[in-house]
């Protein structure tokens, strides 16, 4: 089913969500109160991006004008902004703000790197735990994010209002959610992947098996000391700031080890989980195949074919089983807008297969399980490399220190 394209602007995205979409979230419908989607607002966010001073105030959550995160995230998730453009953009910036940085960007590439190649044959990936099953507290807490707790409403507020989070503050839910409460990790995951901008299941699952001890053996304790630390408004007007249900750290537990997954010890092949490193296929095409994965100017596929229209289908079977919060389907239909002011763009809703069959497309390949098998039924003319920042090897990915000690310094462009 073909659909109307909005005219750009949150308003616009908001109207069409609600009229085309909204039986597909799980909420009513409404725009992030904190960023804008978009290549125009990614743009504007990477020219005002100076990450002097990230090293010292990364991890600062309160008060919210003290932060130092960049709030890149939303557009790296779906390459409005790619990792290589953001290495190259901090160059000059304070050797250790530029490290810290630039650190931060390798680990998002490593959660591509393992989601591909855990994903390589089109099966869903990273759903099970890598290394050990996370601790098991002795009691359950009736409600995992107790929003009498100030910590945790105004995280969780700031989850639901904004679609965005500090790193710090992540963490502070993943812990208290699993390590603290006991409860399912993966619920938890669900619950930060349906509300967050940049709610990606590579970074998602990755970071959430890291900071519950399933992805390195060791979980990640929350307590009263990283709030006061990093947050300390929050604990004085906490009605609990007296009797503080984690005061002091939570009790040593030990995690559970699991029988390692060949694949973190090496990669059979590759080529396959990078996909290819020049366009294969030939000939003319007479569409863009736009997957969320890749949705920026720069995309190759875009670049390599501006005189045919992009053309994006939401996945209705998809978004029906996901259930998203309005905030990512508005962000996503304010990005598709926004291109439609410099190229056509074709909507549709639908089976994808069904909806765009029998098309001669251009698609950039995404690491991705779900690109696998969509580009399987749908046999694209031609298919344009990923854009990575290191490409996938074949090496062992057990720890990320050591897949980074395996990459180049510089990447190679």
């Amino acid at each position: 089913m073909q659909l109307p394209v909005p005219e750009p602007g949150p308003a616009a995205a908001v109207a069409f969500v609600r009229e085309h979409l909204a039986d597909l979230a799980c909420d009513t419908p409404a725009a992030s109160e904190a960023i804008r989607g978009g290549q125009t607002a990614a743009d504007a966010a990477l020219a005002s991006l100076d990450v002097a001073g990230y090293a010292g105030r990364r991890s600062v959550v309160w008060p919210p004008e003290r932060r130092g995160a960049s709030k890149m995230s939303p557009y790296v998730r779906y390459n409005l902004v790619d990792l290589p453009t953001l290495w190259d953009h901090v160059a000059d910036a304070p050797s250790n703000d530029r490290r810290k940085y630039r650190d931060e960007l390798a680990w998002q590439e490593f959660t591509r790197h393992l989601y591909a190649r855990f994903g390589r044959d089109g099966e869903p990936a990273l759903r099970d735990v890598l290394r050990a099953e996370p601790p098991h507290p002795p009691e359950m807490w009736d409600e995992p994010w107790p929003r009498d707790m100030e910590c945790m409403d105004a995280t969780v507020g700031e989850l639901h209002t904004d679609g965005w989070l500090v790193n710090q503050t992540r963490m502070w839910l993943a812990s208290q959610w699993t390590v603290r409460a006991g409860a399912r990790w993966r619920d938890g995951e669900e619950e930060f992947f349906t509300h967050l901008l940049d709610g990606s299941r590579a970074a998602n699952r990755l970071n959430w098996q890291w900071t519950v001890g399933a992805g390195n053996g060791k979980a990640y304790g929350f307590s009263r000391w990283q709030v006061e630390k990093r947050a300390p408004g929050l604990c004085r007007r906490c009605v609990l700031n007296d009797a503080c249900p984690v005061q002091g750290w939570p009790d040593e537990q030990r995690t559970t080890r699991v029988t390692v997954s060949e694949l973190l010890r090496a990669d059979p092949d590759p080529s396959v989980t990078g996909g290819p490193e020049t366009p294969t296929g030939t000939g003319d095409v007479d569409a863009v195949w736009l997957t969320a994965e890749s949705l920026g100017d720069a995309d190759p596929a875009l670049a390599a074919h501006p005189d045919v229209p992009a053309v994006f289908c939401f996945d209705e079977p998809l978004l029906r089983r996901l259930m998203l919060s309005g905030k990512r389907l508005v962000f996503l239909t304010e990005t598709l807008a926004d291109l439609a002011t410099r190229r056509p763009v074709e909507l549709r809703r639908g089976r994808v297969p069904d909806e765009l069959g029998g098309r001669r497309l251009a698609v950039t390949f995404a690491p991705v399980p779900g690109f696998r098998r969509r580009a399987a039924a749908l046999e694209p003319a031609v298919v344009h490399p990923w854009r990575w920042l290191f490409r996938p090897r074949a090496g062992r990915m057990q720890s990320y220190s050591a897949w980074r000690k395996g990459m180049p310094v510089h990447p190679d462009r």
